[in-house]
């Protein structure tokens, strides 16, 4: 069993301890280390090697987007999972453009911060329904909509055709099985052409895929 290892950021003590007695009903996370600060994040991921962060918001030093933003710029860098309090729509939009693959509030039932875990984990990303819905409003709603489309439509331009199609795809929500099935690909072909989107476009993850298609095709 591949045990996923977990290092948990959060500025209370409390909410650390509860995140740590909740994921050890676990089987398959482990939690290896804990940070109250952003500023402890570079050196505790070089020391104990996690495959996630549990990151919170709102700290005293160094914050968690910022921390995010500096993590997920080097190279084989762990996938963030944001759990905070705050949800405003410029928290949720700024972790997930800084590289965070979720973003999940405190109030989530125990065993849903679980398998977000390890969606997280595997690659895929994770946003809570209500997160979901104001996300959703923000981007229906921005006044500056025309100018990012146009932004995300010549970034889409200096991918290849089946690039695109791929592209298009993990915007819908699709996973890398059901890209292949509906355009006849094969798996590893697929995640080739994920990870040279990723490349191309010099972005983090899935999520921030599907953030530039939803906006090229506002």
């Amino acid at each position: 069993m591949l045990v996923i290892r977990v290092l948990l950021v959060d500025d209370d003590a409390i909410v650390r301890a509860g995140l740590r007695l909740m994921l050890g009903g676990a089987p398959d996370i482990e939690v290896v280390a804990e940070a109250a600060d952003g500023a402890e994040v570079p050196a505790l991921v070089a020391s104990y090697g996690p495959d996630l962060v549990l990151m919170d918001i709102r700290m005293p030093g160094v914050d968690g987007l910022t921390a995010t933003r500096t993590l997920r710029a080097r190279p084989g860098a762990p996938e963030v999972l944001v759990l905070t309090t705050f949800h405003t729509d410029a928290h949720v939009l700024r972790a997930l453009r800084a590289g965070a693959a979720g973003f999940l509030l405190k109030d989530t039932p125990p065993r849903d911060i679980v398998t977000a875990i390890r969606t997280v984990a595997a690659g895929d990303p994770v946003l809570s329904p209500a997160v979901t819905r104001r996300l959703i409003e923000r981007v229906t709603g921005d006044g500056g909509q025309e100018a990012r489309a146009a932004t995300a439509r010549a970034r889409l331009a200096l991918l290849g055709d089946r690039e695109r199609d791929v592209a298009r795809a993990v915007g819908r929500g699709c996973s890398n099985a059901e890209i292949a099935r509906e355009l006849h690909l094969a798996l590893p072909t697929v995640k080739a052409h994920v990870s040279r989107i990723l490349t191309r476009l010099d972005l983090n993850n899935r999520v921030q895929i599907a953030l530039l298609v939803h906006d090229a095709e506002d």
